[in-house]
């Protein structure tokens, strides 16, 4: 096992990548994808699970997703903000900011609130809100797949900066 204090060619490679965006876009990416793509299109196809149950665990699934994407966009603002050749990713993440922001106090409370009179037994009426929420979904993993792949390019431009 490498000792990182024994070895600074090590612990310098490390913390170069660490301090590249692209780690925590992919892995916001992969939670985002994992989320809306993969399990919440497989939970409605469960037979013994109702619409009501499917959509009470849908909201606190998306609940906990959305607070996982805060605490990611944090940790993407702070590695902006400490690196140094990153300034072409401060608009997609401004726009992953505005579609966080979008979904936490617009969409999210107006799904939970449809939910609430699904389970209650009422039918609610027609609104945009999911149509909204899926446009921004997909929004978000284009900026997220830009931003990590743009991070990987800067990453290679430093790398052969310093040889």
């Amino acid at each position: 096992m490498m000792d990182y204090a024994v070895n600074p060619d090590l612990r310098k490679c490390m913390m170069t990548v660490l301090r590249n965006p692209a780690w925590i876009s992919f892995t916001w990416l992969g939670m985002t994808l994992g989320v809306s793509l993969l399990a919440t299109p497989v939970r409605f196809t469960a037979t013994l699970i109702t619409r009501p149950v499917a959509l009470d665990v849908g909201r606190v699934v998306f609940a906990a997703l959305n607070k996982a994407e805060f605490v990611a966009l944090i940790i993407t603002l702070i590695i902006l903000r400490v690196s140094s050749g990153v300034r072409r990713l401060w608009v997609p993440v401004f726009l992953l900011a505005l579609i966080l922001i979008a979904q936490s106090a617009w969409l999210l409370p107006e799904l939970a609130a449809r939910t609430d009179m699904i389970i209650a037994g009422l039918e609610p009426p027609p609104s945009i809100a999911h149509a909204a929420y899926s446009i921004l979904e997909i929004t978000k993993l284009a900026l997220l797949s830009y931003t990590g792949f743009q991070s990987l390019v800067i990453l290679r431009d430093q790398r052969k900066g310093s040889r």
